[in-house]
């Protein structure tokens, strides 16, 4: 696995992970399960360079109940294709 090794100028202005979810990321919504949000948070901060966001939130599914999801979202979608297909920690 390759990590970044040069220091990311987002992450010493503290601008890298914005409080709340954007409107403009790109955005994919995966299943709650046991301490996958920091884990996925780490991955993204030791693998990628751009903006993200990683939050939970409530989403309606099909059936019209309510269920927990993490929302990961991304500035740049050529981070968030290669996230989908590099991070070890997503089983579809």
């Amino acid at each position: 696995m390759i990590k970044n090794k040069k220091p990311n100028v987002l992450d010493y202005l503290n601008l890298r992970q914005p409080e709340s979810a954007p409107t403009f990321f790109q955005y994919v919504y995966i299943p709650m399960q046991y301490n996958l949000e920091e884990t996925i948070r780490r991955w993204i901060k030791d693998n990628l360079k751009g903006r993200f966001y990683v939050g939970r939130g409530l989403f309606n599914d099909k059936n019209g109940s309510l269920s927990e999801r993490l929302q990961i979202g991304f500035e740049d979608p050529k981070e968030l294709s290669y996230f989908t297909l590099a991070c070890p920690h997503l089983k579809y």
